[in-house]
């Protein structure tokens, strides 16, 4: 067998959460450019529905946009059922909606944030993994990878956002605790882990902070941020074959920032 064809997602149905934008859009993008069929969910970003649109175009694709709050069950289920019935399986699903916000000392940390907090970074994640999964063990297959942070293995530094290191945190358990109850059933669900990664968000941070970009910098072996694309590899070999005996794991992509 060619090595290759192990990557190939050729037939493969994913759902990308958060993929109309940023490092979800980077994904999706590299999901479709392996053969698969991607369904797009979105909370916010309308012109998601154009960006399906040009996907689906670019590498000959079915690409639709899914509107749905990530932290309402209710709503992620109704859209998981609706891209079921219209993909006809789901084979991977790529969680990757997240938010951090709040960044100050805990002391004084808005319990309104941690709460926005967990229900996107947590509750939203769950909510996800767990419809998605009804729909892959009626299959007795699948591939789960939620998109955590190197914030789930160590505290973050210089700045303080002890409610999206925790959040995050709970994400690392909650890999371990779906890939144990779900690996004899088919499902494997594993975790990628980045650090700074040049999005136009943290870009933006850098921009207003240089000295705290600095400072992310020095603390990476690599001495350098992130690209979006750099998770690209590691979201193609956890969602194929590739990866049939891994499940529990978390791959940080990190320049070697957890080394320190």
């Amino acid at each position: 067998m060619n090595s290759l064809n192990m990557f190939s997602l050729q037939g493969k149905k994913a759902i990308v959460t958060g993929g109309g934008r940023g490092l979800g859009l980077e994904m999706s993008k590299a999901l479709a450019g392996t053969g698969a069929d991607v369904a797009l969910m979105y909370v916010s970003t309308e012109t998601t529905h154009e960006t399906a649109a040009a996907i689906a175009k670019e590498f000959n694709v079915q690409c639709k946009a899914y509107k749905a709050e990530m932290a309402d069950y209710n709503q992620v289920n109704a859209a998981m059922d609706q891209i079921y019935k219209d993909f006809g399986k789901i084979d991977i699903l790529v969680a990757n909606a997240g938010i951090a916000v709040g960044g100050s000392p805990a002391e004084s940390f808005e319990m309104e944030n941690w709460e926005r907090i967990f229900n996107v970074n947590v509750h939203g994640l769950f909510n996800c993994a767990k419809s998605a999964g009804n729909h892959m063990l009626k299959h007795g297959k699948g591939s789960i990878i939620l998109i955590s942070s190197v914030a789930g293995m160590v505290a973050t530094n210089p700045q303080p956002q002890c409610g999206y290191n925790t959040s995050k945190g709970a994400v690392t358990a909650m890999v371990k605790s779906l890939a144990q109850e779900w690996a004899k059933r088919g499902i494997r669900v594993n975790s990628i882990n980045p650090a700074y990664m040049l999005t136009e968000m943290l870009k933006d941070v850098a921009g207003s902070h240089p000295e705290v970009s600095d400072k992310w910098k020095e603390y990476t072996p690599m001495g350098r941020l992130g690209n979006p694309d750099e998770l690209n590899g590691a979201v193609i070999y956890l969602a194929s074959d590739a990866s049939s005996y891994m499940t529990g794991t978390h791959i940080c992509i990190d320049g070697g920032y957890t080394c320190v």
